[in-house]
């Protein structure tokens, strides 16, 4: 392995005869299995030997290394290195992270301690209710157990338990949240949506006092009052060109940005699409379930086909994954935070002028267009895979121009 990394005779002798020269070879092929590059490999062939000398691991073959030992010599490591307080500070991120992912491969990583999570049982006899009673979808279910998390650690660090909790407690938790300023009203309605089923469960099951679920009330919020708002069909237009040419970056980017603005598909379901859900031949594509619990089946617009085609033949590295969508560098894999991070940075570059910047944005545009377009809510919805009509509704009021219309019209002749 190290042949294949090193020509010079001196570097190649120098990790050959270092310490544990079999466990980073041994290492260094499995990251090599995994398609990393030559220039990663080097990379990390540099650094796996520092470890080894730094922490002697060949002086200790039977000793756990602790996480806080790893950052004590990576702050060393860097106070050797010479440069700006930046450079240092990489240097110490990567000594720290390419020991913990070595250490935990050759088997030599002290056990992180289990994270005490107050009334994790409860939580979770509360997502299997939801799952297995109410049918919501996996994601909907993660988002109410990371909110019920963190209300239990605030409940836990003023020292209350849930069977003594009142209302009284419950509003001053809210309230502070409001306070800080990180939650805004609809923040907070959306948190007591997620508390008061789960307060309804924990009476049934007699873990709280009765009739906390009906007296949470949260704060007034008008129907419909913030409007999806997205860019508009130009700027649209301007983000894709913008993602014209040949770097792999731009031919992938483009195909994802084609998904998202023609189908309005969401983040998640672009990034959980399968070679499988093309249907080539028929010019078809299905979306699996997602939100929506059920998949949508659409017809392959010859555009978006021809640039996820182009992704497939020219960029897409070779993976036994099915996903369409991977990641341009080693390790492959599918990532519903690079995508979003890439339409944001798109977005930003254009100097659009948009409440929120992300792939949802698109949906919204999507959806505008469909409505200006002529088609009706009913379409709409089910283009968009909304279980509910009152979701798509919304997009009335988005219809500027009809609104205006309708504002301008003269009633004279009907009084």
């Amino acid at each position: 392995m190290f042949d294949r990394l090193f020509q010079h005779p001196h570097a190649l002798a120098r990790h050959r005869s270092g310490p544990l020269s079999e466990d980073r070879r041994q290492y260094l092929a499995h990251c090599a299995a995994q398609q990393m590059c030559r220039r990663t490999l080097r990379f990390m062939a540099n650094y796996v030997l520092v470890v080894a000398k730094r922490l002697r691991l060949a002086d200790r073959p039977s000793d756990l290394i602790t996480a806080d030992e790893i950052e004590v010599q990576a702050k060393r490591w860097a106070r050797s290195k010479p440069g700006k307080r930046q450079i240092l500070e990489h240097a110490r991120r990567s000594f720290k992270r390419h020991a913990l992912r070595w250490l935990q491969f050759i088997g030599r990583l002290q056990p992180l301690p289990t994270v005490r999570r107050p009334y994790a049982e409860h939580i979770a006899a509360f997502s299997d209710y939801q799952r297995s009673e109410r049918g919501l979808s996996p994601n909907t279910i993660e988002c109410h157990r990371r909110v019920l998390q963190g209300f239990f650690v605030q409940l836990d660090q003023i020292g209350v338990q849930l069977r003594k909790l009142n209302i009284t407690q419950i509003d001053d938790l809210l309230v502070k949240k409001t306070g800080d300023g990180r939650c805004t009203r609809r923040t907070i309605s959306t948190r007591v949506s997620i508390l008061r089923p789960f307060f309804r469960f924990a009476e049934g099951h007699r873990w709280c006092r009765q009739g906390l679920a009906a007296a949470l009330v949260a704060p007034r919020v008008f129907r419909h009052e913030s409007l999806p708002l997205g860019p508009s069909w130009e700027d649209v237009k301007r983000l894709l060109a913008a993602a014209n040419g040949e770097r792999p970056a731009n031919v992938r980017d483009r195909a994802v940005l084609m998904l998202l603005a023609v189908y309005g598909l969401r983040v998640g379901e672009v990034a959980a699409l399968s070679l499988d859900d093309f249907d080539w031949a028929q010019e078809i594509l299905t979306v699996p379930p997602g939100k929506s619990l059920k998949p949508r089946i659409y017809p392959l617009c010859r555009s978006v086909g021809d640039a996820v085609l182009r992704y497939l033949r020219e960029v897409r590295p070779r993976s036994d994954r099915r996903e369409v969508f991977l990641t341009l560098r080693a390790p492959f894999r599918p990532s519903v935070y690079a995508l979003q991070a890439m339409v944001q940075r798109r977005m930003r570059a254009l100097g659009l002028t948009l409440p929120r910047y992300g792939p949802h944005a698109l949906r919204h545009a999507c959806a505008t267009r469909l409505l200006s377009q002529g088609m009706s809510l009913k379409e709409i919805g089910d283009q968009l895979g909304h279980r509910s009509s009152d979701a798509t509704r919304i997009y009335a009021k988005v219809d500027l121009p009809a609104l205006r219309a309708v504002a301008d019209l003269s009633l004279e002749d009907l009084l």
